[in-house]
């Protein structure tokens, strides 16, 4: 059969490896860890500032008093 290969392709691993992924430079590192911690800071800011404007115990809701109409008097 010409196409036995193909059920062969599932088995076949092979003996050679790839070669190894460079190493960060320290600068990379750095950059990296900058980011994260920007991103981090900015989700706990957001809650700082989010959370208060949430809380509806805090700001109890006030009516808007409207003027009285005139009776034309």
């Amino acid at each position: 059969m010409p196409f036995a290969f193909v059920a062969e392709a599932d088995r076949f691993r092979s003996n050679v490896t790839p070669p190894p992924r460079p190493r960060a430079t320290p600068s990379q590192i750095a950059g990296r860890t900058l980011i994260g911690l920007t991103i981090i800071a900015g989700f706990i800011g957001s809650l700082m500032f989010g959370m208060p404007a949430l809380d509806s115990q805090s700001h109890p809701t006030q009516q808007i008093q409207q003027p009285e109409a005139s009776d034309g008097r």
